[in-house]
């Protein structure tokens, strides 16, 4: 099963275009988990505490941990997000900060460092940018959060970047990155 987290708040997203592209040549069956819509916030004092107590009763029944276990069960994971001031949207970062719960997708090793329990073989980051495109702060954090702390094995940027510059085709631009997925 493909996870598709959907960072894209816009109704004709040009980054969630592509995403549709690539899902449907995944052609494998598509969890769709629309960021906004969905009821996250980001974390404070009282969930962090009662996140902590249940992990050690060991009790990852609560609802609280459904996005983690989802996370972690997925084959394939799709995040499509635009690249927004330097970075991605806000409920994105809250989304990682929801999931992120040690026992469901990673755990701490006697050397102290996290190992990743997730099954996906793959994370593809989708993004879209009216400028020209730096990912360090957007691309290359999933990416490190995957492989170091998720144990997601492969990360892949795909883009389309410089949409809004003046003189510049927007159309073109994307269906060059669809065509090259």
């Amino acid at each position: 099963m493909v996870l598709y987290i959907n960072a894209c708040v816009r109704e004709d997203s040009r980054t969630d275009k592509i995403a549709r592209a690539l899902l449907e040549k995944l052609g494998e069956p598509v969890e769709e988990l629309y960021l906004p819509d969905e009821d996250i916030k980001p974390m404070n004092g009282e969930r962090l505490n009662k996140r902590m107590e249940l992990i050690e009763k060991g009790d990852y029944d609560n609802p609280m941990f459904d996005y983690a276990k989802s996370f972690a069960n997925a084959d394939i994971i799709v995040i499509s997000a635009p690249f927004w001031d330097l970075s991605f949207p806000a409920i994105l970062k809250s989304y990682i900060e929801n999931i992120y719960v040690t026992g469901i997708v990673s755990k701490f090793g006697a050397d102290g460092r996290p190992h990743g329990l997730c099954k996906a073989k793959k994370l593809y980051y989708v993004t879209t940018a009216g400028g020209h495109y730096t990912p360090d702060y957007s691309y290359n954090y999933i990416s490190e959060m995957a492989t170091v702390n998720f144990g997601i094995k492969e990360t892949e940027l795909i883009k389309a970047e410089a949409l809004d510059i003046d003189g510049s085709d927007p159309d073109k631009i994307v269906q060059s990155a669809i065509e090259n997925i």
